[in-house]
């Protein structure tokens, strides 16, 4: 099941999580969500080192990102829809690039420098093209996009002066 879209994160540590809390986010509800293994944003000194702690005490280190999958609904998910949650995940989970778009190290160590990638069409791409359309939204989008637009070229020359005038 290797997947050479996640190959560099080989060197990666990935801490995995289990949750039965339901989450939603903008009215959706979470299923899964990839986030850095070192605590950020703003907390106090305290809270950061209980954070840490909390980390520490379940993966023995800080590993690089932690997933956190809901349980219920991977009780219930189809293999392909499990595999596709997780290659989702792993999509946001990023070797960080320099300005020049090679990847970055550390200097002190030479290990990858990790980061967060936001939701793009590429990662949409990759796990309908190994799983098909079973990540939500996918089915979707594909279904949308086998149809003929909504809004023709003609539709909108004739909504718009401007196309009118140019065409003319």
């Amino acid at each position: 099941m290797f997947n050479p879209d996640h190959a560099h994160l080989i060197p990666a540590s990935i801490g995995m999580l289990w949750t039965t809390v339901e989450n939603s986010k903008k009215g959706r509800t979470v299923i899964g969500q990839a986030e850095m293994g070192q605590p950020a944003g703003m907390m106090g000194k305290w809270a950061r080192a209980r954070a840490e702690a909390q980390v520490l005490g379940w993966f023995g280190s800080v590993p690089d990102f932690i997933i956190t999958i809901n349980a219920n609904f991977w009780m219930s998910a189809s293999d392909a829809q499990a595999c596709a949650l997780m290659e989702h995940e792993l999509s946001h989970c990023a070797q960080e690039l320099d300005d020049f778009g090679a990847p970055k190290f550390r200097k002190s160590t030479g290990l990858p420098v990790y980061t967060l990638r936001s939701h793009d069409v590429e990662a949409f791409i990759g796990v309908a093209a190994r799983y098909g359309a079973v990540e939500a939204g996918v089915k979707e989008l594909v279904e949308a996009l086998s149809k003929p637009p909504l809004m023709t070229a003609d539709l909108i020359g004739c909504a718009c002066g401007t196309c009118q005038a140019r065409a003319a």
